[in-house]
């Protein structure tokens, strides 16, 4: 189809077209009425056309009746299909693809959207709109446009078996077709830690359907917590037409039965958002309950909710579910999975800039950042970037001469520093001059009766398993109607649907868990014994109501050990508040005979778990390194984050000396940047090497900078898919260099550069010990290649190189070729997917003619073709050392293959040859005679 131009014949184009317009407009009653208010039919001719008994009938004689009234008609009705939005919204991808421009004469013509389905849609843009349109800050007269503070995330894209299929580049293509595993499926599953930030993107999303600026044909857009199903009581029922009218957006007048009808008619036309799955608390027993299919009919609130899940109910619409790492929903409900990670340092700079838009205090809060790592680590999670950035424009504009806390700050101080701001509100007064110093203890000291009564709320919500409450609960902890302007909580009213008593919900979960541990310190009452209740509360209470719908997934009891929690952040915070460190500030809150009392009991119970936990470590031969190898789990972390909260350098000590084994692996386990902190705090009492197996998390540069103190220590470096750049390298370089101990380094997918080559070079020219370097999927060209391979040549201890998937060409084959020639330790080598072509082949086909030591070469994905199968078969001649040769997926024919069969006659050390996919056809295989060990499959 051709581009439209606003001159052309709106005659010719409605012939043109006339199939997608038949198929495409399902509202006739829109159109006709605009028709007819600007006198281009009559009422006879409306007459006429409804008398066809269907919908597709209807548009064809509407169509014909237009084109017959003349080109004014004809533009005009096109005009109306544009101008009528949401009841021809299936027509948006043409009207982009044909570039429609309306005519002057026919822009002026008023269109009116008579559209009931339309008149909703509107109604929920409007609502959605006015929802989403700011940020939730520190009190309900301090607002912020969500427009100027959102920034985008980065997000991982996931296939069934977890395994990154890269990065979305905008939310758009969240709801696109990239990524999708499961097409039967309905769900979009987004995932990750708490705060990084799950929430803003779905409240993003809404915001941009609201204002019509997202990518999608849905036509109703209806946004739940799942928490509201918690707050339902046990004897509540809810149909669906319940679900989205009363408890979203009801429709005006007596529409409700006609836009129920229309979304059960087209439910692809419908998205649903589900935010925060892990929340659902219930002790319901559903497990008799049958699956509901009906939507009139009802039922229990959460049994809908797994029945849309599941695509029993509404089967057609598309659903976003978040919840938080390590939640299970079973693959053959997802439809696609994303994984949320946080800021990188480029989105953390633009999300510091939206803070600090002059100039000056930008320069000033981004110096700052970049001069402590482990804060920018901790601003990799946006959660914890708007307490850090917020909290300092707060301080920052209150007292002189306030900069960011040092490097030594743990989440615990971040909380205190935001409960700081929290407190001030209530204090502050307009018209006071700036004071010269700051005392946090007096602000505590002030406002500790508050803080005591939100602290009770928190815990009393945590022992019952509540995230939202009524207005009973709040006073009844000793807050009254200034509830709100602290900071600490916001209104949740609209949980109940249609309007009940007021509810309240903490501004984010993690800051009740804050409160929660607050309490167990504050209150006399709780005894020192019962601080350590939360330790053992290791079972989340999803079983019972997953257990009726099995294909979402059912948890299962776990061990009772005390990192694998639910309440793993208030043992956190616990361990933060009775450190060492904020002893000064709490004894102005509690008698220090019961905070002395509160600290040994932690104390002593943090080393009891610390040494059973680590005596459990599974372990097994490593064949990295000659040793022992444990494989700690993400439980391992928590316990990591716990010793540093409590910056205590004797648990510290007993951890690092009770990791008994050679080699530590902990990847896959969610590792953050400020958690190498947590790290580097235990590692660097080591008083032996260890290897240390750190692959895909996201450490990025500020985690590796944060470790630098354990590089000494390391044998192994494991930093695979980590988001590195050449700054780690740089690091990496120092001080492995300084040290010369590493056997060991694993930097596959990471975005090095030849710049970060040329430094990884001279790591392998200087570490005498070096065995091991992966380096595949990175950014390193044939000058990074020739870097690498003229230090590979110096080596005399490297064993295994792998290249794969980096862009060396044929000068880094050139190189690479010169490097293996009398090598006397190279045994593995991978040059795949590097675009060497018969070029490069040669070279290296020659080079393995001087070889005594490669055995395994893998040379997959290339563009080597029969040019150099003559050098190969010469190579296959004298070459005694290689055994196998991958030469899968490229450009061979059955006369090259023919060649090196030839020259595999006299060689008796080759065992597989392998030119799978490349240009010879099934025919030439089956008539192929020559050497069983050149295969094609």
């Amino acid at each position: 189809m051709g581009s439209y131009r606003s001159e052309d014949s709106h005659l010719k184009l409605l012939t043109s077209h006339r199939e997608l317009l038949v198929e495409q407009v399902k509202n006739t009653q829109c159109v006709l009425d605009n028709l007819q208010m600007n006198g281009f039919i009559c009422t006879e001719d409306i007459e006429i056309i409804q008398r066809s008994s269907t919908k597709t009938d209807q548009v064809r004689k509407i169509l014909e009746l237009v084109q017959s009234k003349g080109e004014e008609c004809s533009a005009y009705f096109v005009h109306v299909l544009h101008e009528a939005y949401d009841a021809y919204i299936d027509l948006r991808p043409w009207f982009e693809e044909i570039r429609y421009t309306p005519l002057d004469t026919i822009s002026v013509i008023p269109v009116v959207n008579t559209d009931p389905i339309s008149k909703y849609c509107e109604k929920l843009r409007y609502e959605l709109g006015r929802d989403t349109q700011f940020i939730t800050s520190y009190s309900k007269s301090e607002e912020t446009p969500l427009e100027d503070l959102y920034t985008d995330t980065q997000m991982e894209l996931l296939n069934d078996r977890g395994e990154s299929l890269g990065y979305l580049q905008s939310l758009d293509e969240l709801l696109g077709d990239q990524g999708v595993f499961n097409p039967q499926a309905e769900t979009i599953f987004i995932t990750g830690d708490a705060g990084v930030g799950k929430s803003i993107v779905l409240q993003k999303l809404q915001n941009l359907w609201s204002r019509r600026e997202l990518k999608t044909r849905a036509k109703f857009f209806f946004k739940f917590r799942c928490r509201m199903f918690s707050a339902f009581k046990e004897t509540d029922e809810i149909s669906l037409k319940d679900l989205i009218f009363k408890h979203n957006c009801y429709p005006d007048g007596d529409l409700d039965n006609e836009v129920f009808t229309y979304i059960l008619r087209f439910p692809e036309t419908v998205l649903f958002t589900f935010d925060g799955y892990d929340e659902i608390q219930t002790d319901f027993d559903l497990d008799n309950v049958p699956e509901t299919v009906s939507p009139e009919e009802k039922t229990r609130p959460l049994l809908l909710l797994m029945n849309l899940l599941c695509g029993k109910l509404l089967k057609g619409s598309r659903k976003i579910l978040t919840a938080r790492s390590g939640t299970e929903v079973q693959s053959r409900v997802i439809w696609k999975k994303v994984y949320l990670k946080g800021f990188s340092p480029e989105h953390l700079k633009r999300y510091t800039a939206l803070h600090f838009p002059e100039k000056e205090h930008k320069t000033m809060v981004t110096d700052q950042l970049d001069a402590n790592p482990h804060l920018c680590g901790l601003c990799s999670i946006p959660l914890f970037s708007w307490i850090i950035l917020k909290s300092f424009k707060h301080l920052h504009s209150v007292y002189d001469n306030f900069e960011l806390p040092d490097s030594c700050i743990t989440l615990t101080n971040m909380f205190l520093l935001l409960s700081e701001v929290f407190l001030g509100h209530s204090t502050a007064r307009p018209g006071l001059l700036k004071r010269s110093t700051r005392c946090p203890a007096e602000t505590f000291k002030a406002g500790e009766q508050k803080l005591a009564a939100f602290a009770r709320l928190a815990l009393h919500g945590l022992e019952r398993g509540g995230l939202v409450f009524s207005m009973e609960e709040v006073t009844s902890c000793g807050l009254e109607d200034e509830v709100l302007q602290f900071g600490f909580l916001r209104p949740a009213s609209h949980y109940n649907g249609c309007g009940g008593s007021a509810t309240f919900e903490f501004l984010h979960e993690t800051l009740q868990a804050f409160l929660a541990a607050f309490s167990l310190v504050l209150d006399s009452k709780i005894t020192p014994e019962s601080i350590l209740s939360f330790f053992s509360k290791c079972e989340y209470k999803r079983s019972s109501h997953l257990s009726c719908l099995p294909c979402l997934g059912k948890s299962t009891p776990r061990d009772k050990d005390p990192f694998q929690t639910n309440f793993q952040f208030t043992n956190l915070f616990l361990c933060g508040l009775l450190s060492k460190p904020n002893v000064a500030l709490l004894e102005h809150l509690v008698p220090p005979a019961s905070l002395k009392q509160k600290r040994k009991m932690l104390k002593s119970y943090l080393s009891n778990s610390v040494r059973t936990h680590l005596k459990g470590l599974p372990r097994y031969p490593s064949t990295d390194i000659e040793g022992d190898k444990v494989h700690a789990m993400p439980n391992f972390l928590w316990m990591l984050r716990c010793i540093f909260e409590t910056n205590s350098e004797d648990v510290a000590k007993m951890t690092a000396n009770g990791i008994s084994a050679d080699y530590i692996k902990i990847a896959f386990c969610n590792i953050y940047s400020a958690d190498c902190s947590a790290l580097n705090f235990v590692l660097h009492h080591r008083r032996k090497h260890l290897g240390v197996d750190m692959d895909n998390n996201n450490i990025n540069d500020y985690g590796v900078k944060q470790l630098r103190p354990s590089f000494s220590k390391m044998t192994v470096v494991r930093f695979c898919v980590n988001q590195l750049t050449d700054s780690s390298i740089e690091v990496l370089a120092e001080e492995l260099i300084r040290h010369k101990v590493i056997k060991v380094l694993g930097l596959y997918k990471n975005y090095i550069t030849d710049v970060g080559a040329k430094l990884v070079a001279k790591i392998i020219e200087e570490c005498p010990h070096l065995r091991v370097v992966k380096l595949g999927c990175n950014n390193i060209t044939g000058v990074g290649g020739k870097y690498l391979a003229s230090a590979i040549h110096k080596s005399k201890s490297i064993f295994d190189v792998g290249m794969w998937g980096n862009t060396i060409g044929d000068e880094g084959a050139d190189a690479f070729a010169e490097a293996l020639k009398n090598h006397p330790s190279l045994t593995n080598l991978s040059l795949s997917a590097n675009g060497i072509t018969s070029h490069g082949g040669r070279s290296l086909a020659k080079a393995l003619k001087e070889n005594k030591s490669l055995h395994i070469f893998w040379l997959i994905q290339n563009k080597i073709s029969d040019d150099a199968a003559s050098d190969f078969a010469d190579a296959f001649r004298s070459n005694s050392a290689l055994t196998h040769l991958m030469l899968i997926e490229n450009e061979f024919t059955i006369h090259g293959a023919k060649e090196m069969s030839e020259g595999l006659t006299n060689n008796t050390t080759l065992k597989e040859v392998n030119i799978k996919g490349s240009r010879v056809s099934e025919e030439e295989e089956q008539i192929y005679e020559g050497d069983k060990r050149l295969r094609f499959h």
